[in-house]
């Protein structure tokens, strides 16, 4: 029998129905007699064939409990359970058989033709009373494990469709975190800009950018989020209002009159200022906000707790700059420091986060700083090409593993505007 809902079990049934089968029909009015004083549902029939037709049906698709006879004409007890066995039915039914044998190796032919129990005969009303009883626990147990993997099923069945709806969901925040980043290259004043971020899952914590400050100024940020996940993702989105590229009036760096900014040192004491008066949370960030003339190459930057920038010259050597300082939203009233670097023609200048270092191979040998420095001394000149070979390195560094953190970072090349009408000149 086939129910119309396949994902349900089987319904209770308020009173067990036992099928009876024997060639006797004195035996079969005792039985019946016995089995209803019992509270039982009784179904009586005098052959094996009779019975096994009747349970291909769906008039025997409740039967719960047979007894039947041992010897039988034609089909006998242990040929008609091993029959009963095959059939494909919903719900299972436990087997006595009835037997005066009393060898041991009879009985085991039952067992294996899948006989639950055994009667002995003459029977002994206590002892059948008991064997039904046990029975009707083994079914009652059998029926309670049935509606409890249903209700497995259904909760792992519900917990896949909200996952699968999650999915979707993150697919759809990764693509509006990706929108949080503005081009991923740019020209300024013949220098070139290039930016990259790989999340580890369908969002990350991670976030890079820039924002014009003057005709011949520019702002680079470089943020890492602890944590990942929604929370993190968030507050990425959050902190990329607060650096909008649109609005001067809404990028913190810019004072009220939206022409002059703030040092990037203030910048960061208003971002711990905000992140511990506005946002009630545990989460901080580390950041590099830079200050770069592309005209003359100067770079002001402030380090909060975020990796050392690196600088690669124009010979290929990589130099470590910075002072570190504290992250930001952990404790009030922190103060931030500022470097000031030069770049000369050629050099680029790389912030990143710590998922570039700590980008380990299959053996849990991380890269390091090290290893980033090595990888920088050895990349291209063009910002966009150098970017894409430090990720190319990475992937290659990690070899099977996924990256297990957010990878971000951002690279500036310098190159005043003279040298790069040259340098297009001599080509």
């Amino acid at each position: 029998m086939i129910r119309s809902e396949p994902d349900m079990p089987p319904p209770a049934q308020d009173r067990l129905r036992v099928l009876i089968v024997d060639d006797s029909e004195s035996q079969r009015q005792l039985l019946a007699s016995v089995l209803c004083r019992m509270d039982l549902d009784v179904t009586m029939v005098a052959d094996a064939a009779q019975a096994l037709f009747l349970c291909m049906t769906d008039e025997g698709a409740d039967i719960g409990m047979i007894l039947s006879d041992w010897q039988m004409p034609g089909m006998d007890g242990p040929d008609f359970c091993r029959a009963f066995r095959q059939l494909a039915r919903d719900n299972y039914a436990y087997f006595i058989l009835m037997t005066s044998e009393t060898d041991r190796t009879k009985k085991a032919i039952g067992l294996e033709a899948g006989a639950d129990d055994f009667v002995t005969r003459p029977l002994d009303l206590t002892e059948l009373r008991a064997r039904i009883n046990t029975g009707r626990r083994i079914l009652d147990m059998q029926e309670a494990l049935l509606h409890r993997n249903h209700e497995v099923h259904t909760t792992l069945r519900d917990l896949t469709t909200l996952h699968d709806a999650m999915d979707r969901d993150l697919a759809e925040a990764r693509k509006l975190q990706m929108a949080f980043i503005p081009d991923r290259n740019h020209r300024f004043q013949g220098s070139d800009l290039s930016l990259r971020l790989v999340t580890s899952g369908q969002i990350g914590g991670d976030l890079v950018g820039y924002f014009p400050i003057s005709d011949t100024r520019i702002g680079l940020y470089s943020i890492d989020v602890s944590g990942h996940g929604v929370a993190s993702a968030l507050l990425t989105g959050r902190l990329a209002a607060l650096f909008s590229w649109n609005s001067r009036r809404a990028n913190i760096a810019f004072r009220s009159n939206g022409r002059d900014v703030y040092n990037p040192e203030v910048v960061m004491e208003r971002l711990n200022s905000f992140m511990l008066s506005e946002m009630e949370s545990d989460i901080y960030f580390t950041a590099v906000l830079a200050y770069v003339d592309t005209v003359t190459g100067q770079v002001i930057f402030c380090q909060a707790g975020h990796p050392h920038p690196l600088i690669r010259r124009a010979d290929r050597t990589v130099e470590q700059v910075g002072d570190g300082g504290p992250p930001v939203g952990l404790l009030p009233g922190l103060a931030f420091d500022c470097t000031t670097v030069q770049l000369n023609p050629g050099d680029a200048f790389l912030t990143y986060s710590d998922g570039l270092t700590e980008c380990a191979d299959t053996w849990g040998d991380m890269l390091e700083e090290e290893g980033l420095m090595n990888l920088l001394s050895a990349i291209p000149d063009g910002a966009e090409a150098a970017v894409d070979s430090i990720e190319a390195a990475l992937r290659n560094h990690s070899g099977i593993n996924d990256f297990e953190d957010d990878i971000s970072m951002l690279l500036f090349r310098y190159e005043t505007a003279s040298a790069s009408k040259r340098g297009l000149a001599a080509r």
